[in-house]
């Protein structure tokens, strides 16, 4: 560095006074204030430089300043040209001349009041620039640098530094240091940028908003936040609002907790106070009394409904939200099931619990939760449609001609349905039963014994249609049973014909010999009984459709006892069992058939010789024969249809008693017979 004279390249049309030849000596030039007075001493009429070299610019400098120029041998070349025409103040005059230096990457820093040192702008953090301590807000804006130490109270220094980086200006070369351990930053840029970063510093150096606590008084804590963040998610109200608040609840103390601006609190003040009132109740508790259903299975029925609609709605919420990515800085208001309770579905709280005391649902939940419970109940609290099964189990003998007792009886099947016969069997009495069916599908009985019976007239049970012999002896078929029941839609319905035999199920030996040890078997035994169904059980369960329809599962048991056993020592029954499994749908009325379970058995028989039942069986011819023997079910379901047709049959079948009288009696006490009026006698001769 040197320290030169430079030759005055300037014509200056001076400085307000006459010009002296003789050159004034330097005089400090204090840091220039944007707002001064100047005097008119320190007014210049106008500062004009065309296409002049560095030395002229930094002559003018000097000899506005009255300091000295130390300058390195080279500087950035380039013309400058200026043109102020109008009167401006010296000091001012002094910073144009700085701030264009310092668009052409050259810097000028003062040392001490005599001297100006010029270097190029990149290398001017380390030629120790002017240290600004207070405030730059005052000072004329220019391009002159100088260094200020920031030192925010609030915000982190490093976050800071992170918003200026792209603030400084490029030529100073990084002059930006920073002191983490004092919370401050030492930065190096012209007066404009230094001015800028003090502003946006004073906007951002703020406390962090203090929390306020709202108790309230009337609403639950955590369903009043929900309803705000609900609030809060509409996109005009959020920008409205800046900074994101931040809303939670502490239902241990009923508080409502809010960090936000200053400036935000006043919305949160009338929103959460028009929400915390005192209003009703939102669950309410409700009793719904059932006419025909049972309360446990409505209960059950309707928990499962309720918790498939809330677990579909969780996964929907659950999918739409890993669909939908959060925005940074939103708040998260994803709507939980007890938030999003509308018309149409239930929310998280409902409960319903059976009371069978009372066959009655108890109900807990919003009023929209009663109503949707309210709407389901009396669809499904009715009456179900009741079915009359009437059932004729024969037992058929089978000749070698017969396959089965379809075939013996000369019935004519379709699918599993009796729609006629084919001829006339011994013990059946068959009626001219047609093979015609009516518009519905149901058989017709057109002619014959049981002319005019078809389903629609009634009157006759079943096993009078059927005219089955129930004398075994002299028939081909008989009548094993001939029940009746009546049962509801998908009810199962049970018939057993059985009897019960006792069969040993545990046994223990308490024999003890005379050295101690175990008896033999079948002696001294404690043993343990129980009995078994041998016989026939049939169970129907019937599905009733709206057209007239009747699905009935049926199944099958037939037991038969054989010949007894003996397992050590104890007599006990062998059995042998058929069983079948049959789905089968029939109009109301229509008769189906089912057979098919066949029993062979190998007997001896004697042929009487003479009159004399004891010598004439012991002298007669004995033979063995096989008989076979199919079991036949006839099954006839009558929809009933709650009036007077439904009880026909058993009325026509109780005039058929002797007691009819006496039944009719006790069935219509309000009907008893009028004692007969004695006669009057008419005595033509007294008048």
């Amino acid at each position: 560095m040197i320290l030169r004279p430079f030759r005055i390249w300037l014509v200056v049309a001076l400085l307000g006074v006459a010009a002296s030849a003789q050159p004034q000596a330097p005089t400090p030039a204090p840091v220039p204030q944007a707002n001064a007075n100047p005097s008119g001493a320190d007014i210049i009429p106008n500062l004009r430089l065309i296409d002049g070299d560095i030395d002229s610019v930094l002559s003018m400098l000097e000899m506005l300043s009255g300091r000295s120029i130390i300058r390195p041998s080279s500087l950035p070349t380039t013309t400058y040209t200026i043109d102020i025409k109008r009167p401006i103040p010296r000091s001012e005059a002094i910073q144009v001349i700085e701030t264009v230096l310092s668009l052409n990457n050259i810097g000028v820093t003062p040392m001490g009041d005599h001297y100006f040192k010029v270097v190029a702008l990149a290398a001017l953090k380390t030629e120790a620039p002017q240290l600004i301590s207070g405030s730059t807000l005052g000072l004329f804006p220019s391009g002159r640098v100088a260094a200020k130490l920031f030192q925010p109270k609030y915000l982190r220094i490093e976050d800071f530094q992170q918003q200026i980086n792209g603030l400084v200006s490029p030529g100073v070369g990084g002059a930006i240091v920073p002191f983490p351990k004092a919370n401050a930053l030492l930065v190096t840029d012209t007066i404009s940028n230094l001015q800028r970063i003090e502003t946006l510093m004073d906007k951002l150096d703020k406390p962090a908003p203090e929390p306020k606590f709202y108790t309230l008084k009337y609403a639950k804590a955590s369903d009043l936040v929900q309803k705000v963040q609900m609030i809060m998610q509409n996109p005009t109200l959020q920008g409205q609002l800046g900074a994101t608040p931040t809303i939670t609840a502490d239902d241990r103390t009923n508080q409502v907790i809010l960090v936000a601006e200053p400036q935000q609190r006043k919305f949160f003040d009338d929103l959460i106070s028009r929400l915390d009132i005192k209003a009703d109740p939102n669950t309410r508790t409700d009793v719904i009394y059932l006419k025909h259903a049972n309360a446990k299975d409505v209960a059950s029925l309707l928990t499962q409904v309720i918790s498939g609609q809330n677990n579909a709605a969780q996964k929907l919420g659950a999918q739409a939200e890993i669909a939908r990515p959060q925005a940074p800085g939103v708040p998260n208001t994803t709507q939980t099931p007890h938030s999003a309770t509308s018309s149409s579905s239930f929310s998280s709280i409902v409960t319903v619990i059976a009371d069978d005391r009372t066959n009655s649902v108890v109900v807990n939940g919003t009023q929209d939760d009663i109503r949707l419970v309210k709407n389901l109940v009396n669809k499904v609290d009715v009456i179900l449609p009741q079915v009359r099964i009437e059932v004729v189990i024969a037992e058929v003998k089978l000749s070698d001609n017969n396959q089965t007792g379809i075939d013996a009886l000369g019935l004519v099947v379709d699918s599993d349905r009796l729609v006629g016969f084919t001829g006339s069997t011994a013990g059946l009495s068959v009626g001219g039963l047609s093979k015609g069916v009516d518009t519905n599908g149901n058989p017709t009985y057109s002619s014959g014994t049981y002319a005019g019976i078809n389903r629609t007239a009634g009157g006759y049970t079943l096993s009078g249609i059927l005219g089955i012999s129930t004398t075994p002896r002299f028939s081909a078929a008989n009548i094993l049973s001939a029940p009746t029941i009546v049962t509801t839609h998908n009810k199962k319905a049970e018939i057993k014909v059985v009897e019960q035999r006792p069969v040993i199920s545990s046994y223990q030996n308490t024999a003890i010999g005379a050295t101690g040890t175990t008896g033999t078997v079948g002696t001294g035994y404690l043993s343990n009984i129980s009995y078994k169904d041998i016989g026939i059980t049939l169970d129907v369960t019937p599905l009733i459709g709206d057209d007239g329809s009747v699905q009935m599962d049926i199944k099958l048991d037939v037991s038969d006892p054989l010949t007894d056993v003996t397992i050590d020592g104890n007599s006990q029954p062998d059995i042998e069992t058929r069983s079948t499994n049959s789905f089968i749908t029939v109009k109301s009325g229509q008769i189906a058939v089912l057979g098919g379970l066949q029993k062979t058995e190998y007997k001896k028989g004697t042929n009487r010789l003479g009159p004399i039942p004891f010598i004439g069986d012991l002298l007669g011819t004995r033979t063995k024969y096989k008989a076979r023997t199919d079991l036949i079910f006839f099954i006839r379901p009558t929809i009933l249809t709650n009036t007077a047709s439904d009880n026909r049959d058993a009325m026509n079948q109780m005039k058929k008693l002797s007691i009819n009288k006496d039944l009719q009696l006790t069935l219509h006490p309000d009907q008893k017979e009028q004692p007969k009026a004695k006669p009057k006698f008419h005595l033509p001769f007294l008048h």
